[in-house]
């Protein structure tokens, strides 16, 4: 039987707002690594980047226009996370925020406000879901065929793309809801597996365990 996975998450806040992912990564099999201390992280087997609000973008070069709650101490400690752990050939995983994060991380930039965002954006009940189509041979495929049913809640989306990174996922507007480095085994995801998995999983969406028990695996592995 091989080990389960410590898997970092950085605490950016109070510990209870990563409670939904420390939740999923366990049923997914991984021990979650919560540290407010990025020293901490050396010895894990991967890293993710969760979900919160938005990243300056002065990051990419850009005024601010729409973002929201900036908290610039968390976007350079989860930078330098995964500088370190793609320096080492570790998987990253981001999911929505972390997603655009890594965008940010590899030369990429952000739309501040989708032109679309009614469509994306959160509602008092909730996220909302939306269908989506997937890449062939992308790591998604396997998990998921040609096509997702997704949660949404955000209001930006990945611009330009870093060098090297390509998109696997999109909705019918075009944005894009996941992508992949390269050479690299960093991956990110709009939308939130850990809200469509376990005892949160979502009537009509796919099942985000497939995706978080694939990266759990994956992490198994370094």
């Amino acid at each position: 039987m091989s080990r389960a996975a410590q898997i970092f998450l950085y605490c950016y806040g109070e510990p209870a707002l990563l409670d939904n992912y420390v939740k999923a990564l366990t049923a997914a099999g991984a021990c979650p690594a919560v540290h407010r201390d990025t020293a901490a992280a050396v010895g894990c087997g991967a890293l993710l980047l969760p979900g919160g609000y938005d990243s300056d973008p002065a990051l990419y070069g850009q005024e601010n226009t729409a973002c929201r709650r900036i908290d610039l101490d968390r976007d350079r400690a989860e930078l330098a996370l995964i500088r370190q752990f793609a320096a080492a050939g570790k998987p990253i995983l981001g999911i929505c925020r972390g997603h655009q994060l890594l965008n940010i991380a590899f030369g990429g930039n952000l739309i501040q406000d989708l032109p679309t965002k009614a469509d994306h954006e959160d509602t008092p009940e909730g996220d909302r879901l939306h269908e989506t189509s997937v890449a062939p041979g992308s790591f998604l495929a396997p998990l998921y065929g040609a096509g997702a049913v997704v949660t949404s809640a955000h209001h930006q989306g990945t611009g330009r793309l870093g060098a090297p990174l390509r998109a696997v996922q999109w909705t019918a507007d075009g944005v894009v809801e996941a992508l992949v480095h390269e050479s690299l085994p960093v991956f990110g995801v709009q939308w939130h597996p850990e809200r469509q998995a376990y005892g949160r999983a979502r009537a009509g969406a796919a099942e985000g365990a497939l995706l978080l028990e694939w990266f759990c695996a994956l992490a198994a592995e370094k």
